[in-house]
This record gives C-alpha cells, sequence and structure tokens, in this order.
C-alpha cells in the first residue's frame, strides 16, 4: 500500500465513481444492488449536477403513441443524423436497451408525462420518424437526477461531492485509484480502488458561449483520462445550440430552449431581415441544430448581427398565456438574467457550445477504456452521437451504459486477485499539486481559461478553417507556455483557485485535442463545418483518435448490422409537422 502522507486522507473503496450526476448515479447504483462497495465523487453538489440542465426529454423506442416504432428505427435515426460517425455497435446497444432504461426509471418513482388511460407520453423531437421521446415537462433532466438521487440514498451509496480529481493512478497499464482534494478545506484525498468509472462530463466550457455553467464540462475527463493512458475520440465534433444569450457576460451561452423556436418564434437579423428564409425556406426557424446554428454564424460573421456579435429571437407576437404556459422556463431565465420581459421584447442570441460528442474512446461492449480497469460513461465518453446528436439521446444513453458498465466492473473488480500499487504515481500527483500551491508564479488561471475560450471561439467555432485552427494552436502554444507559471492561492472561502487552475489544465489538453482533430478532419460533415472543405468526404467516414504521445490518428467504422443499416440509408421524412425541433 502507498503510504499518506500525514495530512492526506486515504480512502479505499472497490469501485470508485468520478462524476454525481445522471451517468455516475446510474452506474453507482447497478454496483450498490450487485453488492458491490462503490464511492461516487464529484466537484460540485449533486443536487445540482450538469444532468439537471437537459430539459426536452429521453429516447426510447416503447411504441406507447406510435405502435410502428422500433428499437431499429431508433438504431437507423441515431446512425443517419450521427452522419454515419457513430459506432454501428454502441448505437445498437443504446437503441436495444432503452426501453429497459425507462422501465427502471418508472420502478424507481420517475413522473413521466402521461396519457388519459396511463401511457407514458412520447413526443416528436426532430430528426426522429416516430414520436419516442419521454419526457416530465421542460425538466426532463431535473426529474431524473432526483430519480436517481433517491434510489442511490436507499441503496446506501456513498457520496462525496466535494472532492475533485486531479489524476487517476495507473501501474503497469491498470488502474489502482485516483488522487484529488477536497474543494472546500483542501485536504489532499487518495483513493484506492480496483476499477474506476469516469463520468465526469465533456469539454463544451472552453468555448466563450456556452450552455454549460462555470467550473463544469472544463475538459478535465479528457486530462484525467489521456494522462491515465486512454485516446479521445472526435474531439473535433462539438455541437453547437443555436440559441445562447450574450449578456450578462458571467452567463453568456445560457440555453433559450427550442421550444420557443418551435412554438413560433421567429430569428431576425440586425436589419430586421427574417433570415432562415435564405439558409431553409421551407422549415424555416424549425430547421435542424446544426443548420440553424451555422445560420446564426453566418449572418453575424458577414455583419448582418447586432452590435454585440449576435441575432434575435422574438416570441414577443405570441399571445402572452401561450409564453407563460408553454415557455415558462425561458420566461424566467430572461427575467432572471436580464430583467427582460419576452413577451414584450425580443431576444438577443448567439450560437453556444452546447454538447460534446466526442470524448473518451470506449470499447462498445462495456465502456472500458484500453486501460485495465477503467471505464468512461456519458458525455465524457464518446461513440453514439459521431457528427450530429440526435435530440434526446444522451439522457437514454447515460442510462444504458450506467446499467452495463457497473456490471462489467463489478464483475472486473470481483476478479481482481493481484493489486500492484505504484507508489510513483502518487508522487508525481502530490508533485503536480504543491506545486501549483507553493509557486509563485505570475498567471491567473481564470484569465488564461478566458484566454483559452477567446481562443477556441475565434479558431475552432461553428466554421473553421485550416488557417485559424493552425493560428489556434499558435496561441495554444503560447497559452501552454504561460500555464506553467500559474499560482493557485486558496483563502478563507475555500480551494476554489486550485480547482481553477486544474480546470485550465484539463481546458488546455481538450483545446489541443480539439484543434489537432478538427485540423486533421478535411471535410464539412454535420457539426464540423470546414469553409475551405465544404464537402463530405466518404473517404472520412472514420473517427480522428488523439494522444498526447502519437498526435491524431484516423479508424475507419465498422459497418452497421442490416438490421437498421437500410433503414438508416433512407431518405428521412424532414417535414416539421408537428415535431419539435431537436
Amino acid at each position: 500500500m502507498t503510504a499518506p502522507h500525514a495530512s492526506e486522507r486515504l480512502l479505499s473503496t472497490s469501485v470508485l465513481v468520478i462524476g454525481t450526476g445522471g451517468a455516475g448515479l446510474r452506474a453507482s447504483i447497478e454496483l450498490a444492488e450487485r453488492g458491490v462497495q462503490v464511492l461516487a465523487v464529484g466537484k460540485r453538489r449533486k443536487h445540482d449536477a450538469h444532468t439537471t440542465l437537459a430539459a426536452g426529454g429521453i429516447n426510447a423506442a416503447l411504441g406507447t403513441i406510435d405502435p410502428a416504432d422500433s428499437w431499429q428505427q431508433h438504431a437507423a435515426d441515431t446512425l443517419r443524423e450521427s452522419y454515419f460517425l457513430a459506432d454501428p455497435a454502441i448505437v445498437e446497444t443504446v437503441a436495444r436497451g432503452a426501453a429497459q432504461g425507462i422501465e427502471e426509471l418508472e420502478r424507481w418513482g420517475m413522473p413521466f408525462a402521461r396519457e388519459d388511460d396511463g401511457r407514458i407520453s412520447q413526443r416528436f423531437f426532430g430528426a426522429h420518424t416516430y414520436r419516442r421521446t419521454a419526457y416530465a415537462g421542460d425538466y426532463t433532466g431535473l426529474e431524473l437526477q432526483r430519480t436517481l438521487m433517491r434510489r442511490a440514498a436507499e441503496l446506501r451509496v456513498e457520496i462525496v461531492d466535494t472532492i475533485y480529481i486531479t489524476r487517476l493512478l495507473v501501474a503497469d497499464g491498470t488502474i489502482f485509484g485516483a488522487y484529488g482534494f477536497d474543494i472546500v478545506d483542501g485536504t489532499p484525498v487518495q483513493i484506492l480502488a480496483d476499477a474506476v468509472i469516469l463520468a465526469a462530463g465533456g469539454h463544451t466550457r472552453i468555448w466563450r458561449h456556452t450552455s454549460s455553467r462555470r467550473d463544469e464540462n472544463t475538459g478535465d475527463a479528457f486530462r484525467l483520462a489521456a494522462l491515465a493512458g486512454a485516446r479521445i475520440r472526435d474531439a473535433e465534433l462539438v455541437q453547437f445550440h443555436p440559441s445562447g444569450l450574450l449578456e450578462p457576460d458571467d452567463a453568456a451561452g445560457t440555453l433559450v430552449s427550442e421550444a420557443a423556436r418551435g412554438e413560433g418564434g421567429i430569428l431576425t437579423n440586425a436589419l430586421g431581415e427574417r433570415y432562415m428564409e435564405r439558409y431553409d425556406p421551407e422549415r424555416m426557424e424549425l430547421s435542424t441544430r446544426d443548420r440553424v446554428a451555422l445560420a446564426g454564424f453566418t449572418e453575424i460573421a458577414e455583419g448582418r448581427g447586432t452590435a454585440t456579435g449576435g441575432v434575435y429571437l422574438d416570441v414577443s407576437h405570441l399571445p402572452r398565456e401561450q409564453i407563460l404556459r408553454q415557455l415558462p422556463r425561458v420566461y424566467r431565465t430572461l427575467i432572471d438574467l436580464q430583467m427582460l420581459d419576452i413577451t414584450a421584447t425580443k431576444m438577443e442570441i448567439a450560437p453556444t457550445a452546447h454538447y460534446s460528442m466526442g470524448g473518451v474512446w470506449v470499447d462498445p461492449e462495456h465502456h472500458g477504456t484500453g486501460v485495465d480497469g477503467l471505464y468512461a460513461i456519458g458525455e465524457a465518453s464518446s461513440g453514439l452521437h459521431g457528427a450530429n446528436r440526435l435530440g434526446g439521446n444522451s439522457l437514454i444513453e447515460l442510462l444504458v451504459y450506467g446499467r452495463i458498465t457497473g456490471e462489467h466492473a463489478a464483475d472486473y473488480a470481483g476478479a481482481r486477485t493481484d493489486v500492484r500499487r505504484d507508489p510513483a504515481a502518487v508522487e508525481a500527483a502530490r508533485d503536480e499539486m504543491r506545486s501549483l500551491l507553493r509557486e509563485r508564479g505570475t498567471e491567473s488561471a481564470r484569465r488564461l481559461q478566458r484566454e483559452v475560450r477567446n481562443l477556441m471561439s475565434e479558431h475552432a467555432g461553428v466554421v473553421r478553417t485550416e488557417g485559424g485552427l493552425q493560428e489556434g494552436l499558435r496561441k495554444l502554444a503560447s497559452l501552454e507556455e504561460r500555464a506553467e507559471h500559474v499560482t493557485a492561492h486558496p483563502d478563507i472561502a475555500g480551494f476554489d483557485d486550485l480547482a481553477h487552475a486544474y480546470d485550465l489544465l484539463g481546458s488546455l489538453l481538450a483545446a489541443r485535442a480539439t484543434l489537432e482533430s478538427a485540423l486533421e478532419r478535411r471535410e464539412t460533415r454535420g457539426a464540423h463545418n470546414r469553409a475551405d472543405f465544404p464537402e463530405t468526404d466518404p473517404a472520412m467516414q472514420g473517427n480522428f483518435v488523439w494522444s498526447p504521445s502519437e498526435g491524431v490518428v484516423f479508424e475507419p467504422l465498422s459497418p452497421a448490422p442490416d438490421s437498421f443499416r437500410q433503414l438508416a440509408e433512407t431518405g428521412a421524412d424532414d417535414s416539421v409537422a408537428g415535431k419539435l425541433v431537436e
């Protein structure tokens, strides 16, 4: 055993889960139900995980409204919307396992919306062939988190939501725990574990406008995995939501739900033109997410945006009662953040980084990462979404693979008979933390984080070019050098400053993976728009996989099985009648 220092806390568990959102909780529940000791840790309050922000719904081919729906059609829709970059085996696993995920939530008390006869209600989301999105008002993610928290409490799952994990501990290519600190009192924490499940989110906070809140999705999951020997897949594939707020500055990127357009909201530029007529005259504001985001970006880039770099979304022509009934969350958000009454005044918006469709490379069978004993799930992982995420798929993914990965991690931990722990790995994690706390550097982590976000917004936003990406890499190299002189300054309020320093390190690694991968994907496909390569290249129907040591490697994809490949290749119905946007 690696002896802890006198000031260090030593914890031990069979399986460590990093992240206390929906993915981490579902895996923890599976482990606890199997009688396996599990410890779940997170860096923000468990009741306020990023999962709570998911509004729209959760997908499963239940057939409660459209009996013709099937898991094969769900898989086909997912594969087609991914622009055929999703891993077919992962797609099949999620589509097949979705109904079981909904049944489990029902059993645990999830308050789904229901029809008069008791059936779970399901509605259309964009690009779905049938109505398969179950929901709980416009608070589906919040209710999901509450349901999983209740179940975890029933099982007495140990959850500590004040621990920031800074390094995974690996010996001879096999995981043996993790290292971190308590963000309240700064106590270093060494956690010994036979298996680790990484469920710590994505990297969308590295853009200036993002739907992620401060101090979440900063790329720390990417860094933890990559430094442990895992690889990052599809880092360049980031979904930009069309409508993020521009003000106030500390909440820039906060989402205006696409339900605002679904209810009849219109988009105009600074000249008052309803610009979607130029980009999708048939579907207009009800076009797909990637197309509406690209349209807004183009209007702004070509000088038809507002003085602060946005466009307008207007619902003020709708009846006030309709807005208050159908868009209560949007109404309240604008009042809270801007004291703006959307029933009378239009909103200023811009595209915002919303979801990491890429993440840690995982095996489709159990989401192992290639590092023995290390798994990744949820937005930290990759393989389901490809170049465009199908609305409603993220919540069902974390349920399906939370269960499967929990099962495999339980078996793996139970079968381990020999555990080697490397004192050098622990000491390296200690030294890294000491250097951030002791060195008297001249750089501020917060300031450098802002520069990373500006860099990524300017050079790796909705539209990319080779010259822009190369310039982004040059700027990034300078920031990486400056980051070596960052010092954390804890105070009486806690150790947030140390957390910011580690957030910066995660952001820098995620930015490099994204820029280098985007440079190699010399085509336009889904959410990845290359102005210098505007066409889709069939030769690039595969994944770019990045690691710190090897850089970017292209990996071709296996063909999807006939059971849903032919359905996916059949032209989809693009009509918007009766459908919500994605």
